[in-house]
């Protein structure tokens, strides 16, 4: 049974939802580049179905498989989510509500306006995996998504603006205590909503619908490129004179989702002002863009391992406890998830867009395993991980 946090809940275990979201659409990444589609940009139910037609066994198996994990995980997306708005309408009438609107953590905010929208996602995968023909019909199904980004969308800037002008107005913004990236889940949510907004803008076929929801997709990219710049220069600041913040250490990782999410808005605004233009691009730019990310990403994740492994994050937070024999519990441990999501994701984008579709690799050839295999670790410890902070902190011992 879940857990009832009351007075002691934080909008941070929004995080849990956000990870099992992301897990959910981990698992379609392998329908979706391992697959044929030719009638769709994306994997589908129908295209499925016809590619298993003439499957060997073993790729009906894995494909079970897959559809197992997908359904579970986001089985769990929504079970959390659910809890999460019970227990996050619990807690506003607390004091430690009114205490976190107080200070830094106010940010933490916006963790709910960046889950749902991991939400939109989630059952836009389901629906194109699981009802056959919805592709059909996507044309009549944009605009409701749209709409759909655009609340959550509106909602991050509410919680923002907020935040913010307050912050501008008091100036009470404590530096001292901003020794971790924990700030950049702005950026994290605005860049959630930018590529919410690609998605129709690179697959639909409407001549209003690509450039309305590309302006909107490009209008929050340069909002969490600004403000993630603000944050990193504040939050390195602090970090550098004050040490960083044990407990929000993991934050130093949450540039790798930033980055997953940016890349892939990139990659659907080139896809889909091709269809505009006419114009399908040149490969280099993607296999140059690609790896750029995907560089960045493994800098930024070899870093934030030596720290949180330095610090011994690791051995108190996810397996071990406090010098007083209590398990160390905090829902900032949950950013260790959307990095592995975002690695695994963005690194089969690598794989795709940069090598195989620019005629540098072959699909399931030994090269392409080879390559592939760090990505699946990766996402493998990635749900260990995951498992472990469920056990440890959601249900009642």
């Amino acid at each position: 049974m879940l857990t009832d946090f009351k007075e002691n809940y934080s909008p941070l275990f929004f995080l849990t939802a956000l990870g099992n979201g992301g897990l959910t659409v981990a698992f379609f990444i392998f329908f979706m580049f391992m697959t044929p589609h030719q009638d769709a940009p994306m994997a589908t139910f129908d295209s499925l179905q016809s590619y298993l037609a003439t499957a060997p066994l073993y790729a009906t198996l894995l494909t079970i498989i897959g559809y197992i994990f997908m359904l579970y995980f986001a089985f769990n997306h929504i079970r959390l989510l659910l809890w999460n708005i019970r227990e996050y309408r619990l807690y506003k009438k607390t004091k430690a509500y009114a205490e976190l609107l107080r200070g830094n953590n106010e940010i933490t905010l916006m963790a709910i306006p960046l889950t749902l929208t991991m939400s939109i996602n989630v059952f836009f995968v389901l629906g194109a995996m699981l009802i056959p023909g919805l592709w059909g019909i996507v044309e009549m199904l944009f605009p409701f998504a749209f709409l759909a980004f655009l609340a959550t969308g509106i909602y991050s800037l509410i919680i923002f603006f907020k935040y913010y002008s307050k912050l501008l107005i008091q100036g009470h913004f404590q530096h001292a205590l901003n020794n971790s990236l924990s700030q950049m889940l702005s950026s994290f949510a605005f860049a959630m909503n930018a590529v919410g907004f690609a998605a129709p803008a690179a697959m639909s076929e409407n001549h209003i619908i690509v450039p309305t929801a590309a302006f909107c997709a490009i209008f929050f990219f340069a909002i969490a490129v600004l403000l993630a710049m603000k944050n990193i220069a504040l939050g390195f600041y602090a970090m550098l004179e004050h040490g960083i913040n044990r407990e929000s250490s993991a934050s130093i990782w949450i540039l790798i989702p930033i980055l997953t999410l940016l890349g892939i808005t990139t990659i659907r605004l080139h896809h889909g002002f091709g269809f505009l233009m006419q114009d399908p691009g040149r490969p280099a730019f993607l296999f140059i863009f690609c790896s750029t990310v995907v560089s960045l990403q493994i800098f930024i994740g070899i870093l934030g391992y030596l720290v949180l492994k330095q610090s011994n994050y690791f051995h108190e937070f996810i397996h071990g406890r406090k010098d007083n024999g209590e398990a160390a519990k905090s829902p900032a441990a949950y950013a260790l998830i959307c990095p592995g999501v975002a690695f695994w994701v963005f690194g089969m984008f690598f794989l795709d867009k940069a090598l195989v579709q620019t005629g540098l690799l072959t699909l399931f050839s030994l090269p392409y395993f080879i390559l592939l295999a760090p990505l699946l670790y990766v996402l493998l410890q990635t749900i260990r991980v995951n498992w472990k902070l469920n056990r440890r902190m959601l249900y009642q011992q």
